[in-house]
């Protein structure tokens, strides 16, 4: 027998979530789930799944910190327009990584 065929990736996973997030905005709840499960299921496990949700939020919120304490010349208002960032980002998670875990799960249960 051929060994398992890894299939999906984090970074197809994000680019998914993202477009589908773009697409699906004006759903509140329900299209964050969609992308989120989607997302789960081309990061073809769990762990990928959970990876691709909060890789974003993590990089977008340090690039936002830089960003805001490069123009303001002040580290620590940069420091908390990152934290800014990063709160308004994860208040978008919660279904997100919802419909993630449940894609990832069922990738992992077809295996």
């Amino acid at each position: 027998m051929n060994p398992p065929v890894r299939r999906g990736s984090i970074a197809s996973a994000i680019v998914w979530m993202f477009v589908l997030e773009l697409l699906l905005f004006w759903i509140p709840f329900i299209g964050s789930l969609i992308a989120g499960f989607v997302g789960g299921q081309k990061a073809g496990s769990l762990g990928n799944a959970v990876i691709a949700v909060f890789l974003p939020l993590v990089i977008f919120s340090i690039v936002l910190g830089l960003l805001a304490g490069a123009l303001l010349t002040i580290p620590l208002v940069g420091a908390f327009a990152g934290l800014g960032g990063f709160v308004f980002a994860a208040t978008h998670v919660g279904p997100l990584l919802l419909g993630a875990i449940l894609g990832g799960l069922m990738v992992g249960s077809r295996a």
